[in-house]
This record gives structure tokens, sequence and C-alpha cells, in this order.
């Protein structure tokens, strides 16, 4: 007697038509309950990854007024009298004087990705693949996102008091001290580096930043600045005793993402958004000529308050091409309007340094 073979696969038994791994009918498109729950998916998805974006400020005007460009108005500060500072005197009327301000404006585009699988694979696939498509959606969306964000840190912007835009200023590592490490090595600022031979990221770079921002009034974004830096950059820095890993924090709070630890009044965040041999075009904009960074170098940037904006005219959601090919084919996709834009030139300073532990 003849035994009957298995109907459908051959592990399972099951016919393919009976398969429903994933809840996606064939004959109709997503449920705005579903798209709602997918949307919020993507965004929970790309948490992990964004670094930058969340100390964007945020500007939302465009999601209720028409128009790809958000303008607000930017006030410079009254001048006062180094000497005798705002002093009146008895029987003289005050002068009044006028208001000095510039205009920022940050458009806003289209942004987007989409991916299609077949109802084949939908009903073949051991795997949820419309949920792992989803989660994929949503690391695509942080990584575009946050490049988009660091490139706006690194590009030329117009100053406070206005003019043409200038890039970002720049601090360079420090060399090691010559001669052989001994017990204050670590207490030895160095030699500040170059262009061509930047040194290594280290707590002397640091307050050469922090100098930088200060002495510009800068304000702090809470209580601290914050650095994003490569795994290679911070390599070098763990290598200090001034180093607070933020496991070691005396009072442990709601900790930022990426966050690995401060120096003073510094957080850092570790990032492998910054990339090697990517920066500003130039590196030292008070020469001649553009210098671009070297190849094997990195340059992290430090930022203050209100340094960039993110304008967002429609947020990220997930949308699905409906019935395509008479239901054998699905679509899926990340959606969202979104520009980003410099809002304060002189609240960023890029660290060139090298990478890796110090030599």
């Amino acid at each position: 007697m003849a035994i009957p073979g298995p109907v459908g696969g051959a592990i399972t038994g099951a016919g393919l038509g009976s398969i429903t791994t994933t809840g996606y009918s064939s004959d109709a498109t997503l449920s705005p309950a579903i798209q709602q729950i997918w949307s919020k998916e993507i965004l929970f998805q790309a948490m992990p990854v964004l670094r930058f974006e969340q100390f964007a400020v945020k500007k939302t005007e465009l999601g209720v007024m028409p128009g790809l460009t958000i303008n607000f108005m930017r006030y410079s500060n009254l001048s006062t009298d180094q000497t005798t500072g705002a002093v009146l005197t008895e029987g003289v009327r005050m002068e009044p004087v006028a208001l000095s301000a510039s205009q920022i404006q940050i458009t806003v585009g289209e942004q987007g990705q989409a991916l299609a699988v077949t109802e084949l694979l939908l009903n073949a696939s051991f795997d949820d693949v419309m949920a792992s498509s989803s989660r994929l959606l949503g690391r695509h969306m942080a990584q575009s996102m946050d490049i988009q964000a660091r490139n706006t840190l690194y590009t030329n912007a117009v100053p406070f008091a206005g003019g043409s835009a200038v890039p970002p200023s720049v601090v360079f590592g420090r060399n090691v001290a010559s001669g052989a490490r001994t017990t204050i090595s670590p207490y030895d600022a160095g030699t500040v580096g170059t262009y061509s031979s930047p040194g290594y990221l280290s707590p002397a770079a640091i307050k050469d930043a922090v100098e930088v921002l200060a002495g510009q009034n800068i304000p702090r974004l809470g209580d601290t600045y914050v650095c994003f830096v490569h795994p290679s950059q911070s390599r070098a820095l763990r290598d200090w005793p001034e180093f607070i890993e933020v496991t070691k924090y005396a009072a442990p709070g709601n900790f930022m993402l990426g966050e690995i630890g401060r120096l003073y009044d510094v957080v850092f965040i570790e990032t492998t958004q910054v990339v090697q041999g990517q920066g500003p075009a130039d590196l030292v904009s008070a020469t001649t000529g553009v210098q671009a960074p070297t190849a094997t170098s990195y340059s992290a940037i430090m930022i203050g308050d209100n340094a960039f904006g993110h304008a967002i005219a429609l947020p990220v959601e997930l949308r699905d091409g409906g019935v395509i090919d008479f239901g054998r084919e699905h679509g899926l996709a990340w959606y969202a309007i979104w520009g980003f834009g410099m809002i304060t030139a002189e609240s960023r300073v890029v660290i060139n340094t090298k990478g890796g532990a110090i030599a």
C-alpha cells in the first residue's frame, strides 16, 4: 500500500496557503491601526541609532502652516559701553537704539525609502517578514536622519553678526611629548597638533574646544557642552585619569543616547557617524585655501545650545503600497518631510585628531 505524501511543505505538512506568519492579507492594504503601530515601531527601532538629532531644536510650525521653508528671527545683542555700562545722568533723556536682527531659514523636503516583498515569500518564510522589514526601515530612517544632522554641523553657516557663511571653528588634538613616558606623562598636555599631524584627543584638546565656545558666550545644553566622538577617539580619551565613565557617575540619572562619560563640563556621545576622513571642507579658515581633513583623521564636533534646528512638516510614518499585481507583491515605505539647518554658527567646534590608543 502506497503511503500518501505530505500535503504542502515537506517539513510542516501544511499547505502554503494555510501558513499565516505575518497576518498580512493579500487582498487588502494595511489598516490604519496597523500603520500607526508600525510607525511607532519604526521610531522605536530608530532610537538606538540616533545621536545627533536628539540635540536639535525642533521646529514644527510647518506641520500646521503651508510652505516648505520655516523662517524665524535672530536678534543681536544690544551694544554696551565697556567703560560706564548703562549709567544714566539726571536730566538727560535716554537715546533709543534700533534693533538689529537677521533671518534664519530651514527648508524641508521629502524623505523616505521603500522596499517590496512577494506574497510567496510571506507565506513560505518562517520569519515575520513584514515586521523585520519595518525594523530595517526604522534603522534606515535613523541613519538617514543622523547623517543629515551631522553634515549640517559640518557645513558653513552665517555667523551671528551676519555676513557670508563661515566654516566651524577648529582645534587640533595634542601630540605626545617627546621622550619616554613617566609617571607624570598623563598630566603632560603635549604639543598642539597641526593639519597634517593632528595629535590625539586629550583633556587639553577638550579644554581648547571649551575655551572657544565659552569665549563666544555660547550657553551649555543644560549644564554641559556635548561632544560627538568616534570610538577610535574615545579610545585615546579613556587613557586619561580625568575621564569619568558613565558607570562611575556619583549621581546616575537620565543618560543621553550614546553617552559614554564626561570630562569637566563636557559630555561625550560615541557614534560611528563621525566618519574617518570626513569633516568640514576647511579645517583652518584663517589660512588661504581649503585644507580638508586627512584621510586618517577624525573630526569630532562639540556643540552648545541652539546650534542647529530640525524643521518637521510631516513626522515619519509607515505607508504600504496597496494591492500590487493582484496582491502578489507587497510594498512598505517610511515617509516624512523634514529639513535641517544651522541656527548659531558659533555654537560648534570641530576637534580634528588621530584615532586609536596614545602611542
